[in-house]
């Protein structure tokens, strides 16, 4: 599964997760084959790391830091696996795939003030 900007990963340290974070930027490091990965950590107070990777490594590849075990692991929303059709765990990966898709729902925030 492909890692990118704006999406949201958890961060394993030493074979646990550690925290949250999501991918602010990518940009290509000096050393060829490597990128600088922006992260906003979901800590609070917020913090900005600077990690420089490989494409493997910000796909999920494990990786060591000084010697401690790190994995970036992509985190997918229940929502998105849904719309996706991907099934997670606990469901039936036999069930019979339908064609039909509801229409997206839009919800005015504007309409809901003037309900209150």
């Amino acid at each position: 599964m492909v890692t990118t900007i704006h999406d949201l990963v958890s961060i394993h340290i030493e074979n646990k997760t550690a925290f949250y974070a999501r991918i602010e930027d990518i940009v290509p490091d000096v050393k060829r084959g490597w990128w600088k990965v922006s992260l906003l950590v979901l800590t609070h107070p917020l913090q900005t790391f600077t990690w420089i990777l490989e494409e493997s490594q910000i796909n999920g590849a494990p990786f060591t830091m000084g010697g401690t075990p790190v994995m970036l692991e992509k985190v997918v929303s229940p929502l998105q696996k849904e719309a996706s059709g991907l099934s997670s765990a606990g469901e039936n990966d036999n069930a019979p795939v339908t064609d039909k898709k509801e229409p997206a729902k839009v919800v005015s925030l504007v309409d809901r003030k003037k309900e209150k």
